[in-house]
């Protein structure tokens, strides 16, 4: 097994050990390099894939709500390609796969898994590590208990920098651009992870304070949307 895939197997395990490389020459036991220590920080994802497994109509149909999920991390490709969907950049100047009022782009993705919560950065198709530890129980504390936050073995994050739309239109209306792409990036995730075999549910019920706690997010990064993804149990 290359280097590359068992890092990637590590950061997305799950605490019940599924996807976690082993070696024989160490009877089994994880040894990680200086440059797997690394790479935990700041993980380049696997380009995304542009071919498809079935019709955009196909993943419509099949779209539903999951709330329950099979205690199977997910995999990086598979993280890299629900993350594209969101915000993955398309064009040489910096245009989204999700349609953004002044191509402001306010938002920012996290994602919490087992291993730590990363933020993506969409210019270079990374995570960086913004916190170490599981906070997955901290957000289902914040997000009213709900069982599907703590279950998914990764919760997507979606915030917003309101500033960045409003320089141009303004405190009044900037809020409504922001919460219309929100919704659009939630939905490519959603639609994205029907094409990957996987499902989510898209949760705004919870206390915006104590998430923000939760997660160590900068002031400016609002959160608006808890996105459980995770194979059907």
């Amino acid at each position: 097994m290359s280097a590359g895939i068992c890092v990637g197997l590590l950061l997305f395990a799950t605490v019940t050990g599924v996807g976690s490389c082993q070696s024989a020459q160490q009877g089994g036991e994880v040894k990680t390099s200086p440059v797997q220590e690394r790479a935990k920080a700041r993980i380049t994802l696997p380009p995304p894939d542009r071919t498809g497994r079935i019709t955009l109509e196909q993943a419509l149909a099949r779209r539903r709500s999951l709330r329950e999920f099979a205690a199977l991390a997910l995999s990086e490709p598979e993280v890299s390609q629900l993350l594209w969907a969101a915000q993955g950049i398309t064009h040489p100047d910096g245009l989204r796969t999700a349609p953004s009022a002044g191509a402001l782009y306010p938002l920012e993705l996290y994602v919490a898994t087992a291993r730590g919560f990363y933020h993506y950065d969409p210019r270079e198709h990374r995570l960086d590590l913004h916190s170490e530890g599981d906070l997955r129980p901290a957000l289902y504390r914040a997000s009213l208990e709900q069982d599907c936050v703590r279950e998914a073995p990764a919760v997507f994050v979606i915030t917003a920098v309101y500033e960045r739309t409003e320089l141009k239109y303004g405190r009044e209306r900037s809020p409504r651009y922001v919460h219309l792409e929100a919704g659009h990036a939630a939905q490519n995730m959603l639609l994205q992870a029907v094409t990957l075999g996987l499902g989510g549910v898209p949760v705004g019920a919870f206390h915006d304070d104590q998430v923000q706690k939760a997660l160590s997010l900068p002031r400016e990064h609002q959160p608006l949307y808890l996105i459980p993804i995770g194979h059907p149990r």
